[in-house]
C-alpha cells in the first residue's frame, strides 16, 4: 500500500506525515484512473461503513497511524485524520484539474504539515 511504503523510511513523526502527504499526492498524480475510481465515480465505494472494502479500511488505518502521532492532545484522532485526508484530497483534485499550479505542491505540503502536525 502506497501510504505505508511512503512512510516506512521516514525518521520521526513529522517526517512520516510529510512523506505520507507526498506519497498520497504522488499516487493521485501517477494513477489518475485509479484515484478517480476510488474517489470520484458516482455510486462508488462505501467509506467509513460496515461494507467498506478491507483495502480501504487498511488505507485509512495507515493514515491514522501516522497522523495519530501528530494530532494535538485532546483532538479526536479519527476526526483529525479525516480533516488531513480531506486536505490532501482537495490538493490532489484541484491540482489535477489545473486549478492549483503543480509547481507549488511542495510548499502546500509544508504549510499543511506545519499548521496541522504538532509534535
Amino acid at each position: 500500500m502506497a501510504v505505508r511504503a511512503a512512510t516506512a523510511a521516514a525518521d520521526g513523526p513529522r517526517a512520516r506525515v510529510t512523506a505520507l502527504a507526498r506519497g498520497y499526492l504522488d499516487f493521485a498524480e501517477r494513477n489518475p484512473a485509479v484515484y478517480d475510481a476510488l474517489f470520484q465515480l458516482d455510486g462508488g465505494l462505501a467509506y467509513a461503513q460496515e461494507d467498506t472494502p478491507e483495502p480501504l479500511k487498511d488505507a485509512f488505518a495507515a493514515l491514522l497511524e501516522s497522523l495519530g502521532e501528530v494530532a494535538r492532545d485532546g483532538v479526536d484522532q479519527g476526526m483529525f485524520t479525516e480533516v488531513f485526508w480531506a486536505c490532501l484530497h482537495g490538493l490532489a483534485t484541484l491540482t489535477r484539474a489545473g486549478r492549483l499550479p503543480p509547481e507549488d505542491t511542495e510548499r502546500r505540503v509544508q504549510l499543511l504539515v506545519d499548521r496541522l502536525a504538532v509534535v
